[in-house]
């Protein structure tokens, strides 16, 4: 009876161990969620541009930017992936550390570790996307007046 209590004990004190790594895995599915959504945009962009005749120049000077921020946004979902499947990882070695007594911290400290590092990168790689995205577009300032170079 008193080993059933140490494991009920055990599992509960994983339980209240797993609900952080949980709310961080809830903020990158939104995350990633976002980073999908600006990928589907560049593709239906780099889509419309090859399929319609907008002018040769306009095209080929759009087309390798979209590229270049087609992979950039795919490397921060695959990094924010990533962290996410080192935080699912980091859940199951809390249930195991308490289902079988095993002294797992180091590995749970070492794959939560490797879980912000991966977030970090595929956040790094977001920044940049949405830097180059702004970068591209240049909107006026005055509407009736003449444009003014950009700043910068």
């Amino acid at each position: 009876m008193v080993l059933a209590l140490e494991v009920d004990s055990d599992v509960a004190r994983a339980i209240q161990l797993a609900l952080a790594p949980v709310f961080l895995l809830t903020g990158i599915s939104g995350m990633l969620n976002v980073m999908t959504g600006r990928l589907s945009r560049i593709i239906d962009r780099g889509r419309r541009l090859a399929e319609e005749d907008l002018g040769a120049t306009s095209a080929a000077e759009e087309l390798p930017a979209l590229e270049r921020r087609r992979h950039v946004v795919s490397v921060a979902i695959t990094a924010c992936t990533v962290a996410a499947l080192l935080l699912c990882l980091v859940i199951v070695t809390l249930f195991a550390e308490a289902l079988l007594a095993a002294p797992l911290e180091w590995l749970v400290g070492t794959l939560f570790t490797a879980s912000v590092l991966a977030l970090v990168v595929g956040l790094a790689f977001f920044l940049r996307e949405v830097h180059m995205a702004t970068r591209a577009v240049r909107i006026p300032s005055n509407r009736g007046g003449a444009q003014r170079p950009p700043q910068g």
